[in-house]
């Protein structure tokens, strides 16, 4: 299978071939950046470690070409940031033993035009030829606007599939913005709990993001651990590390459901939530 891109790429850190990779695949992440699928995704990165029945297809849908460089980097053009980046997203994926990574070279303007039919028919052609089971992305919610171009192309994507050739499920994930918001009968909660030093390790790589003032690394676990921790006021920590994800299942089932509307109605939910708790002390 060719890609769009002339420099886009497959990687496959145990050298099967790439046919198999895609047929082994049972989990998916779609993220906008190189380190996107390490903070997003790592639920199914740890699901799918060790495993000899579970694999894990991770896609970089950008070049990476804008991010932010200091320190040894500041010098560096776009196109030897591309390179860094993709390096960095190489490591990871031998660190986490993905089963299959795809770098697919799009630059973010292209990602966040609307009209941009090439990104949702690669994406479908990726979805189809390896059919996972689950499919974690950004969600509806976040405020960077590459990850919202993500995600609505991979809603895209996925409803221009025959519906017994889609995933059972779709996750929106957090990244540039929290879901500690959503009402808790409508979170996913993902235990993130095991091998931590793994959970470490693959947001560490990308050193290029973190030797310029971004602590992803701290940022990401710390999350986690707080997530763990308040998320239930009245018990014990049932997790050590948690994330949340907003449930985008909905919208492969129902092609008729406005993506807007969905979000939409559950931050109204969530407005009523907190307005009918002051209520009831008032």
């Amino acid at each position: 299978m060719n890609l769009n891109k002339k420099n886009a790429e497959f990687f496959i850190p145990d050298n099967i071939e790439l046919d198999k990779a895609f047929l082994r695949t049972t989990h998916m992440a779609i993220g906008a950046h190189q380190d996107d699928l390490e903070i997003m995704a790592y639920q199914g990165i740890e699901e799918c470690f060790q495993s000899q029945e579970k694999y894990f297809f991770g896609i970089v849908v950008t070049d990476g070409g804008g991010s932010a460089r200091d320190d040894i980097y500041k010098n560096y053009t776009n196109e030897e940031m591309i390179n860094v980046r993709k390096i960095e997203q190489k490591k990871a994926a031998y660190l986490g033993e993905f089963g299959l990574l795809a770098l697919l070279d799009y630059p973010s303007k292209e990602v966040k035009d609307k009209d941009n039919k090439e990104v949702v028919e690669e994406l479908k052609n990726l979805i189809l030829k390896s059919q996972p089971r689950i499919i974690y992305t950004h969600n509806l919610a976040d405020k960077h606007d590459t990850h919202i171009g993500v995600v609505t192309k991979v809603i895209k994507a996925i409803r221009a599939l025959p519906k017994n050739k889609r995933p059972e499920k779709i996750y929106g994930c957090e990244v540039w913005r929290n879901l500690d918001w959503l009402n808790d009968d409508e979170k996913i909660y993902l235990d993130v709990s095991k091998h931590p030093n793994l959970a470490s390790a693959l947001v560490e790589v990308f050193d290029s993001q973190i030797i310029g003032g971004k602590r992803y690394d701290l940022a990401t676990i710390g999350r986690r651990l707080a997530n763990a921790t308040y998320n239930a006021s009245h018990q014990t920590d049932q997790q050590e590390a948690l994330t949340y994800a907003m449930d985008l299942t909905p919208l492969i089932i129902n092609d008729e459901l406005s993506v807007k509307d969905f979000v939409s109605d559950a931050i109204d939910r969530f407005k009523a939530d907190v307005q009918n708790k002051i209520d009831r002390m008032l």
